[in-house]
């Protein structure tokens, strides 16, 4: 008897009531859950799996800076920062082509899946061609993101950025960022010709850069244009310079300074969030935004600590994301982020509340959570009507021999380096199996001919 196709036997599932054993899940044509049933019989010609888990969502991603990953780990003649990291950056932002940006994004996705992430969101903000031109189609970098995803299988939601300015005070654009310039009226324009695009497995929102590079008045405009729903992110107070600019400028800290401004509400990702004040901990929290955390990133540029711990406490949402790509893992993510509180408050086990004391649970489901909120899309969750986007553990992985579920997300994020996805379903369709993408080779293929004539550039 063939094996079906559209159907799973989970041993162990975590949904969201917690783990379940026996649980039989089925998919539709669409890719969308169908049904999930726990305690189920295991049907002949039903594939197994022994742990079962819904996919993560990486809620910030800039695609075309995986072919820079690992490249700016030389020291300079200065001390090094953000800021100097940022001119290697716009050296590669300068040169790729958008046929060069397709072939690392579909690289990078691949990298995605096999780690277990499932859906992303593209904070895309190179929109014009080298010398700044338009391209004939404005949406003309943003199609090529969509078509890396297609090919990939991972669930995309795409955010033109809108970019103005160099710094506070409406500064003008350096010579490094035009290929960024945008304004909303372009933001919304890029959104409109991605309308045909949206679907299930891809969903458009936007995202004005920072409040260094959109002005207020830019700010309610396209909030004001955006079709109702849909996703907004920003880069927000992830360095300290960056806070003292913005209350030396506009007189107020970043997050107090947009609240003020906009209505900030469950469709917003605020993207970083380091360095916040103890009110705007709680603001953040009260106003039902997701916190977007991305700890290798964060750490890679010495950006500095989320103060996880107050915010979860006030009831704050959080996702994660992968940002600069010097990692495509959520279990690093997810990792760092709880060992950063470790070290910074010299204690163990932070993350967690009354409800669930096990540290590697409560983080694979609070960031689902917020992951699936800020992509706009029905994911993270193992229920009928979601998306079909789940992972197999690798249940003869010794590391997962013989344990409580309650046990096994915690093996998964903290202990040893081997990638333990074993399969990844995506919309349901089967994208990773026994660790490797259906289209890897191909797909690399293609990364390394458009990494090698971009490094000749």
């Amino acid at each position: 008897m063939s094996m079906s196709t559209s159907a799973l036997f989970a041993r162990h599932a975590l949904l969201p009531e917690g783990w379940r054993a026996d649980v039989l899940l089925e998919w539709d044509e669409r890719g969308d859950l169908s049904s999930v049933r726990p305690g189920a019989d295991a049907l002949a010609g039903v594939e197994k799996a022994d742990y079962v888990l819904p996919g993560m969502i990486n809620l910030h991603s800039h695609a075309f800076q995986r072919a820079m990953a690992g490249l700016a780990e030389r020291a300079g003649s200065s001390e090094d920062s953000f800021w100097t990291w940022r001119e290697l950056m716009y050296r590669f932002a300068g040169r790729i082509t958008p046929e060069q940006m397709e072939a690392v994004a579909a690289q990078l996705q691949v990298e995605c899946l096999r780690h277990g992430y499932t859906a992303i969101c593209e904070f895309h903000y190179v929109q014009r061609d080298p010398g700044g031109a338009l391209y004939a189609n404005p949406a003309e970098t943003a199609l090529r993101i969509a078509a890396a995803a297609r090919r990939s299988g991972i669930g995309l939601t795409l955010l033109p950025v809108m970019y103005g300015y160099a710094g506070f005070g409406e500064q003008p654009l350096k010579p490094g960022q035009q290929r960024f310039r945008t304004d909303p009226e372009l933001v919304l324009r890029i959104v409109e010709a991605l309308e045909a695009q949206r679907g299930p497995q891809l969903e458009v929102g936007a995202a004005p850069h920072s409040l260094r590079a959109a002005s207020a008045g830019q700010l309610r405009e396209l909030v004001a244009g955006l079709p109702a729903g849909r996703p907004l992110h920003i880069h927000i107070a992830e360095q300290q310079l960056e806070v003292q600019q913005c209350l030396e400028v506009l007189g107020a800290r970043p997050v107090d300074y947009l609240m003020e401004r906009v209505e900030v509400d469950g469709r917003w990702c605020l993207v970083h969030a380091t360095h916040l004040s103890d009110g705007e901990v709680a603001a953040l929290a009260a106003s039902g935004a997701v916190a977007g955390l991305c700890p290798t990133t964060e750490a890679n540029l010495g950006d500095g600590l989320f103060p996880l711990a107050p915010y979860l406490a006030a009831g704050g949402v959080f996702g994660i994301g992968s940002d600069s790509h010097v990692s495509q893992s959520p279990v690093e993510e997810l990792r760092w982020l709880e060992y950063g509180q470790r070290l910074a408050r010299r204690q163990r086990n932070i993350a967690v509340d009354d409800a669930c004391r096990d540290v590697g649970t409560y983080l694979w489901r609070q960031a689902l959570r917020g992951g699936a909120q800020t992509s706009g899309r029905a994911v993270g969750r193992l229920a009928a009507g979601r998306r079909a986007d789940l992972l197999v553990l690798d249940g003869a992985h010794p590391n997962l021999d013989g344990l409580d579920t309650g046990e096994v997300l915690g093996r998964f994020l903290f202990c040893g380096n081997d990638n333990l996805v074993r399969d990844v379903l995506a919309g349901g369709r089967w994208v990773v199996r026994d660790g490797r993408h259906v289209d890897q080779d191909a797909v690399a293929r293609r990364y390394t001919q458009a990494v090698r004539a971009l490094r000749a550039m």
